[in-house]
């Protein structure tokens, strides 16, 4: 593709969107120009919030007018007879609608006219348009007839119309017919006013089917959900194509091979399945899901901004591998050097400022990846520098910025005063490998052999206090020492004498005592 004379976004996006309309695939979308010129975004409620808006309403907006620019892009817009609308809350009946003058290809989520079951305008949007009563009417009657459905789309395209008008109805010619289900019919006059209008089209409807097709009004798509119902008037607008091309070719109904339901049976998609793997977890997935995701992701490529909330990633999410070596910050912080190229990178002008601060760092400048040998019983990764390596097995990682090591906002001062204390032990010959942890310092074990103490010297004596003293002098020192001793002793013996002769007596006086009275 040319880039043409205008290196504007639109000017790309209408060059992508005419690249799409000639060479597109049958899934691309139609694309026109009117459509690319100027793309309206889908999802413009950043700014509208209005009071009366429920739990999940800013999807349900998104969802459905991302639908009407699908109708609009595929070319399946009839502004007077299709209607696409949605139930937002059972509790309240209350119902997003398309406001009436409005193209499909200007349809945002906020320009839905909210309404109730009556049709009555309960939130207006961001457009002064009313809605037409008329074309309400039909979706009123299906929604209070069948509580379980969420979107109606009523499509009036020519294929369609033209398969309402047959007396056959829809006919099994393709697998896309078969996909379609069980199909009801009703005559509808255009207006459901009438008591009885409402009740025989609850009864042609019944309970479980989710495709009416009104005679000569076109066809009607019910759904538990907007992709549902989707994925339902999608293959019914192909399946009515396919049997208009075949009875125009074979010249009539008796002349086409009819399927039979019985033996065809059609795997419909978005039932209970498995993800990622055949024995991962479980997940349930809408009917249609998958490929209403499919096309929000070709809108949002597109511009539109659609505003759809994704449940299912594109792209697989690998496993990290565990390594026994982490990936070093060089790797991080730049890209690998390949023939001699080297990368520029713009930095921020504080960063560079702080660069130029931190400069006296001085860092290895080249590692390379090292594989050791495969006999090792792990296969094991190391990093060392590329002078240590006789046989380079690696690529070399250069650092080029010296602050690669270094966190930011650091003080080039405590990291210049330990740079010198460092140079100052290795030129004392004082390296050291740090501090030493005295936890075990006592601690002995069982095994190691019994500690032998080295002799100690022997202790000076206490000088003699006697050996300067005389016979005389000492002969006088023991009789001081044997008068003291005397003197101790004689007290508690005499002490203890007397008390005895008390004892004595006292003993002699009971004794008196008792004789006398044991004579009286």
């Amino acid at each position: 593709m040319n880039k043409g004379g205008s290196s504007s976004n639109l000017w790309a996006l209408r060059q992508i969107a005419d690249y799409m309309a000639t060479h597109g695939s049958p899934a691309s979308l139609p694309v026109s120009q009117s459509t690319v010129s100027m793309v309206t975004p889908i999802n413009d409620l950043h700014g509208w919030d209005p009071g009366s808006m429920v739990k999940g309403e800013r999807l349900m907006r998104c969802k459905l007018a991302s639908v009407h620019r699908l109708l609009d892009l595929f070319g399946w817009t009839q502004l007077p007879s299709t209607c696409l609308t949605m139930r937002v809350s059972k509790e309240q009946e209350h119902f997003l609608v398309l406001p009436d003058g409005l193209a499909y290809g200007e349809v945002t989520a906020s320009n839905l006219v909210k309404v109730n079951i009556l049709g009555e305008v309960v939130e207006k949007g961001s457009t002064a348009l009313g809605v037409d009563l008329s074309a309400f009417g039909l979706h009123s009657a299906v929604y209070s007839a069948r509580p379980d459905i969420r979107c109606l789309l009523h499509l009036h395209t020519p294929a369609t119309a033209a398969v309402s008008a047959m007396k056959c109805g829809l006919l099994p010619l393709s697998h896309e017919a078969l996909l379609v289900g069980d199909v009801a019919y009703y005559d509808y006059n255009g207006v459901m006013e009438e008591e009885e209008d409402r009740v025989e089209l609850q009864k042609s409807l019944g309970p479980t089917c989710k495709v009416l097709v009104l005679r000569n009004h076109g066809i009607v798509a019910l759904g538990e959900s907007v992709e549902e119902a989707f994925y339902t008037i999608y293959h019914i607008q192909t399946a009515c194509q396919i049997q208009v091309a075949a009875l125009c070719s074979a010249g009539g109904e008796q002349n086409l091979i009819m399927l039979d339901r019985s033996v065809h049976r059609p795997v419909a998609r978005g039932t209970v399945g498995w993800a990622g793997s055949t024995f991962g977890p479980m997940h349930k997935s809408r009917l249609g899901e998958h490929e209403f995701e499919a096309l929000m992701r070709t809108l949002d490529n597109l511009g539109y901004r659609t505003g759809y909330a994704y449940r299912f990633p594109v792209l697989l999410e690998r496993s990290r591998t565990r390594r026994e070596v982490e990936v070093p910050a060089t790797v991080t912080s730049f890209s690998f050097h390949d023939d001699g190229v080297q990368p520029h990178p713009r930095l921020h002008p504080h960063a560079q400022r702080q660069q130029q601060k931190t400069r006296w760092l001085n860092t290895p400048n080249v590692y390379q990846k090292v594989s050791q040998e495969q006999a090792s019983p792990g296969h094991r990764t190391t990093w060392q520098k590329s002078e240590e390596i006789t046989q380079s097995s690696g690529q070399a990682i250069k650092i080029e910025n010296p602050n690669q090591f270094v966190p930011l906002f650091t003080n080039p001062q405590e990291v210049l005063e330990t740079r010198n204390k460092i140079r100052e032990q290795n030129r004392q010959d004082m390296k050291t490998a740090g501090p030493r942890s005295q936890v075990l310092a006592s601690v002995i074990p069982d095994n190691s052999p019994p500690s032998v103490e080295p002799p100690s010297a022997p202790e000076p004596e206490t000088p003699n206090p006697f050996s300067e003293l005389t016979d005389l002098e000492l002969e006088e020192y023991r009789k001081e020492v044997q008068r003291k001793q005397d003197a101790i002793d004689f007290w508690p013996k005499y002490w203890l004498q007397i008390l005895t002769q008390i004892l004595t007596g006292c003993h002699i006086a009971l004794l008196f005592i008792f004789i006398i009275y044991s004579l009286k």
